[in-house]
């Protein structure tokens, strides 16, 4: 029972302020062209001094900040936020992508990391989440979505009042779809978050797993609740 979703229907989220420090013009003139087609508000910045001072205002929900910027890098940029307490987060944009590249950025003090090239679908799904993932944890232990439920403190998954036995690792990729609901998750989100691996490891693991999934808590019941993203990923969502 497998449902496609057409992305451009998916931004439903709360309008954000977004700060892009970008030099290549007309990367950010994309990147800010489909921020704001996405509902969100979006600023340029060309270069890391500028882009800097444009941070410090501490107006924006989220930066998103290319590696490789004139007059101050991006990682300079923000460990300078960072030691001066403003804690907005960001999104490293860079043609570095090898794992040591990442490290980096992160102990810089960036918040997510993305390579180049990247499709806007997934800077999209990143950035609207980033917000999220600097709130404090919730102490949250039951969630529901329709008739599914998934239960973290007895690790049980019922969907209208039928159990469902899910395997750990089904367990973790269900846990992570109910707490990112009516958001797109895509393949290397899961990777991250699920599998715990930084890199694409070039197998179907990710197709396999959310096959076993769907075929558990949508086959033999009326309504699709794990629907494929065409082009974009994946989302938990219950269909309108």
């Amino acid at each position: 029972m497998k449902a496609e979703l057409n992305f451009e229907l998916l931004s439903k989220g709360e309008s954000m302020r977004i700060l892009v420090v970008e030099d290549d013009q007309e990367a950010a003139g994309y990147l800010v062209k489909g921020l704001a087609e996405s509902g969100h508000i979006a600023d340029h910045a060309a270069d890391g001094e500028e882009g800097l001072a444009l941070a410090r205002e501490g107006v924006h929900d989220v930066l998103i900040v290319d590696r490789m910027l004139p007059k101050l890098d991006g990682l300079s940029l923000i460990e300078t936020l960072r030691k001066e307490d403003n804690q907005t987060p960001v999104l490293i944009l860079s043609a570095l992508g090898e794992v040591d590249d990442r490290v980096k950025g992160l102990r810089a003090g960036g918040d997510d990391y993305l390579a180049k090239p990247y499709a806007f679908s997934e800077l999209l799904a990143r950035v609207e989440g980033l917000p999220r993932r600097a709130k404090p944890a919730e102490t949250q232990s039951i969630y529901k979505l329709a008739d599914l439920e998934l239960n973290l403190l007895t690790r049980e998954v019922t969907r209208d009042g039928q159990d469902i036995v899910l395997q750990p690792r089904e367990f973790r990729l269900l846990e992570y779809f109910m707490k990112h609901a009516d958001q797109v998750v895509t393949r290397t989100m899961l990777l991250e978050n699920v599998w715990d691996y930084h890199f694409d490891p070039q197998t179907n693991v990710v197709d396999v797993h959310i096959s076993r999934l769907r075929g558990k808590i949508d086959k033999n019941f009326s309504q699709a609740l794990l629907h494929t993203v065409r082009g974009a990923g994946y989302m938990l969502r219950a269909s309108d």
